[in-house]
């Protein structure tokens, strides 16, 4: 068996002393969210509960769907580094950027940079810049397909792009993968689902996404960017795909989405006869530390549940 862990939307806090001057462009309107909402719902400490609880389950590797920092300064992103570091090795950690990783322009390129090592595929040099994604690692006999949906985009929008370039080397990633029959893990931040989020949240190639996976297929597509622990499906090459999306990493209790959790993802079997658990772990209340919230199969002998979010409050 090999245990996936699933996180994402860490928004590390609390935001650094900012001087006016970073504050001239779209993060003026980050710096205010935070300070309204944010500040008081995101936590440090329930991040070191849930990264706690993952460490103790023996995962054997951890998946982080993007949303690191908040206005992607440089000190958050060097902040990141540091996180990760402590989080797990490269070789068990992959990283995928999320919007707020990307908040302006220049900050994708110093996140790669800076997360690199995090973000890179088996055999390949440390990305530069998006050309880079996806990017494939091996692990036992499941491939992680790291996929970049984060731009930087104008003030009060936060949403993603997955365009054709991006489309192309994926297919061919999926083709290599399932011609050796290996589980294919397609991590991405936006979820690939329309009406998943608000429209300036959403997702542009959404449907060249499925395409995608409809053509060349896919064992299980993970998620973050909603804060929501959903559950949806689309059509792959051999039946449908699971797209498993989980709620913020930082959120503490009493926020208007659920607390912070993580998604174990047990998977077992062979090509043809592989089966999928999902177990979400998490805060419930203010207690700690998390605890099972539920579990179910999504592959094997138990079909994949109705596609819906899963919007319960923490």
């Amino acid at each position: 068996m090999f245990r996936l862990a699933h996180l994402s939307d860490v928004h590390l806090g609390p935001l650094p002393d900012v001087a006016y001057r970073d504050l001239v462009s779209k993060r003026i309107t980050g710096y205010v969210n935070w300070h309204r909402n944010r500040r008081q719902f995101l936590h440090d400490s329930v991040i070191d509960a849930i990264v706690g609880d993952i460490k103790a389950s023996g995962a054997n590797h951890i998946a982080v769907t993007g949303d690191l920092v908040n206005l992607a300064l440089d000190i958050e992103i060097d902040m990141a580094k540091q996180w990760l570091e402590l989080l797990g090795n490269p070789h068990d950690v992959s990283v995928v950027p999320g919007n707020h990783d990307a908040y302006v322009p220049g900050a994708f390129d110093k996140v790669c940079r800076a997360w690199g090592n995090w973000m890179t595929g088996d055999g390949a040099n440390p990305p530069r810049d998006r050309d880079a994604f996806p990017y494939l690692r091996l692990r036992g006999n499941v491939a992680l397909i790291g996929v970049t949906s984060a731009r930087a985009t104008a003030p009060f929008m936060a949403t993603g792009y997955f365009r054709e370039g991006q489309s192309r080397r994926m297919a061919r990633l999926l083709d290599a993968t399932g011609a050796k029959g290996l589980f294919r893990v397609v991590m991405i931040h936006h979820p690939p689902i329309r009406n998943a989020v608000g429209p300036h949240k959403r997702l542009f190639g959404i449907g060249r996404f499925q395409k995608t996976v409809l053509r060349h297929g896919a064992e299980l597509v993970v998620h973050g960017h909603s804060h929501l622990p959903s559950l949806y499906t689309i059509a792959g090459k051999d039946g449908t795909v699971p797209v498993v999306g989980v709620a913020a990493a930082g959120q503490a209790p009493g926020g208007s989405k659920p607390a912070a959790q993580w998604n174990q993802l047990d998977i077992s079997g062979d090509r043809d006869n592989w089966t999928l658990r999902l177990t979400r772990r998490g805060l419930t209340g203010a207690s700690m530390p998390p605890v099972e919230l539920s579990s179910q199969d999504l592959l094997g002998e138990t079909p994949p549940a109705v596609s819906a979010p899963l919007a319960v409050k923490g």
